[in-house]
């Protein structure tokens, strides 16, 4: 089975560390990985714009890019959550690229997702110390029903889960509202740390880098340079 790694335009430019450790994830797993070279942004950013011509043609790309594989996984919540809950509203208008997004639609997952419900995964007992925190992130949570995946992973990693108060509540990132609504933004992530450092964990783990690196950002502004703040990804991988 081909599986084609969308690695994501965040994590190719901020933390492609998080690529490798999910790529590490896949093969382990037994899958034949590919990474299209030629892949950019699902056009989420674009979408929540109101750019809808710019934010369909990057949808219509990674469709060119992506459908060839048996499988598509993402290492993000929000960009897998674009692709299976949004492209079809950019796509309606044309009957042969709404066929062909129905051919890959379903096939497109969240990669914990992919791991517990396709590639049915047992990891072996990790060597991570002390406790974490789970944020669920909003996309992958509401858009993908990525909740006891994450968590079931960890688990078979042998870390144990501290849960945060209002862990399902959004970080304040939202893609672009943290730009358009800067203020608001920055209450919702003071709220979204004060949780993480009350929860009494050393880290927060996560599976969407736009939520990590503005929880990670804000606690590092507030002078919190000890709390880890993780992708899913590096801790199931073993590269923490």
């Amino acid at each position: 089975m081909r599986v084609g790694l969308f690695v994501t335009c965040l994590i190719d430019t901020m933390r492609p560390e998080i690529g490798f450790s999910a790529l590490k994830l896949l093969e382990d797993a037994g899958y034949e990985v590919d990474v299209p070279p030629a892949q950019t942004c699902c056009g989420q950013p674009a979408y929540n714009s109101g750019e809808r011509p710019l934010a369909r043609d990057l949808a219509e790309k990674t469709l060119r890019e992506f459908e060839q594989y048996d499988y598509v996984v993402v290492p993000s919540g929000s960009c897998g959550g674009m692709v299976r809950a949004h492209y079809g509203d950019l796509f309606r208008d044309d009957p042969e690229l709404m066929a062909r997004y129905g051919k890959l639609r379903e096939r497109v997952y969240e990669l914990t997702d992919f791991l517990v419900n396709v590639a049915k995964v047992e990891l072996p007992e990790g060597e991570f110390h002390g406790p974490v925190t789970y944020h669920d992130s909003c996309s992958g949570l509401r858009e993908l029903g990525v909740k006891a995946q994450p968590r079931a992973l960890l688990a078979q990693r042998g870390v144990t889960v501290q849960e945060m108060k209002d862990c399902e509540h959004c970080c304040g990132f939202g893609g672009t509202f943290a730009v358009k609504y800067g203020a608001i933004s920055t209450a919702i992530a003071d709220e979204k740390c004060m949780n993480v450092q009350a929860s009494g964990a050393g880290a927060v783990v996560l599976g969407d880098l736009g939520c990590m690196l503005n929880i990670e950002g804000r606690l590092r502004r507030t002078g919190d340079s000890s709390t880890r703040v993780l992708h899913i990804a590096q801790v199931l991988a073993g590269d923490v």
